[in-house]
């Protein structure tokens, strides 16, 4: 009778915890299913019927390789003893053969009925969606940014061009001269050219959680961070604002002032790069040094086209341009042996 009773508790808890299971797949909102070796479904969620626009309780005995053709490559009919615990991102395609942006997270196993699968599935369309959208969005505000840069040079040099053909009209030697007047025509065309008005739009700027981007920028800059052997120190308030900004142009700022400070700690070998944000009133102030040598001509600075400058020299123009365009500002402040550049962002409102 006690082992009976032993049986009967045991019972009961695995019937608790399939209970538990079952709720729990069938609440996800993620698509989860199972299959067996040939890829035929053999259980399938709610979410996994939605994700892929079949009616509820027919997904299971369907192939799933239709929907998600990149897991064809992962079934394992021969019996092979290779097994896999990871996720892919790969192209599905829903019952109606609308295609979707698919993150895969998977494993193989195997049962005395033979291999399974079980994976769980996330849309991951609308991420991709707006990575795009934002995406283009940077590509449009950097391209006419650069191209207010090489108006404000093409200005600059027919500004001189103007000035040297109106001295020589005076001098009258070259009256009625057809290539004089139409070098004078062209020199008009090319500064109505430069006086394109190329405004920054700021209407993508909004409430951003500098604390949380900030993590977001260790994450990705940490692997080049060590690739380089750079020691990062990062300091950050715990209860920093909400700030006003277009979040992946600011990332964008970030990202060059990192990479700057890599490249200048490059030749070095003691590399140190500082970040460090905390609030001042209305506004957060974010600090990028480095010791790194410091700047020989910082007069240059936020100057595109520089003479000697790394690539085009648009970096530090663009960024200054960026942060203007939602309230921000930038600074360079020289250190004994290296350099701070100091961002300065409007606190949201």
């Amino acid at each position: 009778m006690k082992h009976i009773e032993e049986i009967e508790v045991l019972s009961e808890a695995r019937r608790e915890a399939e209970e538990q299971l079952k709720i729990l797949i069938e609440s996800s909102p993620a698509a989860i299913f199972t299959a067996d070796a040939s890829g035929r479904v053999l259980m399938a969620n709610e979410a996994a019927h939605r994700m892929l626009a079949v009616p509820f309780g027919e997904l299971p005995g369907r192939v799933i390789h239709r929907y998600l053709p990149s897991l064809r490559n992962v079934s394992d009919p021969d019996g092979a003893q290779q097994f896999f615990r990871t996720v892919m991102q790969a192209r599905g395609q829903r019952d109606d053969g609308e295609t979707f942006l698919a993150e895969i997270c998977f494993s193989t196993y195997r049962t005395n009925a033979g291999a399974r699968l079980a994976a769980m599935v996330l849309d991951a369309s609308e991420e991709l969606r707006t990575h795009e959208v934002s995406g283009l969005h940077q590509l449009l505000a950097g391209s006419r940014i650069a191209i207010g840069a090489v108006s404000h040079e093409i200005r600059n040099i027919s500004g001189a061009v103007a000035a040297v053909h109106q001295n020589l009209a005076r001098e009258g030697a070259l009256a009625g001269n057809r290539d004089f007047e139409a070098l004078g025509n062209l020199i008009m065309a090319l500064e109505r050219i430069a006086n394109v008005n190329m405004h920054q739009s700021t209407d993508q700027a909004t409430d951003v959680d500098l604390g949380a981007l900030l993590d977001e920028l260790r994450i990705v800059i940490s692997p080049t961070l060590e690739e380089g052997n750079i020691t990062a120190q990062w300091k950050s308030e715990s209860t920093l604002p909400l700030v006003w900004a277009d979040r992946p142009s600011l990332m964008q700022v970030f990202l060059n002032l990192v990479t700057n400070s890599i490249r200048a700690l490059s030749s070095r070998d003691n590399r140190l790069l500082s970040v460090s944000a905390r609030a001042e009133g209305s506004r957060v102030l974010v600090e990028f040094a480095d010791n790194g040598g410091g700047v020989a001509h910082p007069d240059q600075l936020f100057r595109p086209f520089q003479d000697g400058a790394q690539s085009s020299g648009l970096g530090l123009y663009l960024s200054r341009a960026f942060l203007r365009s939602f309230g921000g500002e930038i600074r360079y402040l020289a250190l004994p042996d290296g350099a701070c550049f100091i961002v300065t962002l409007q606190v949201a409102v």
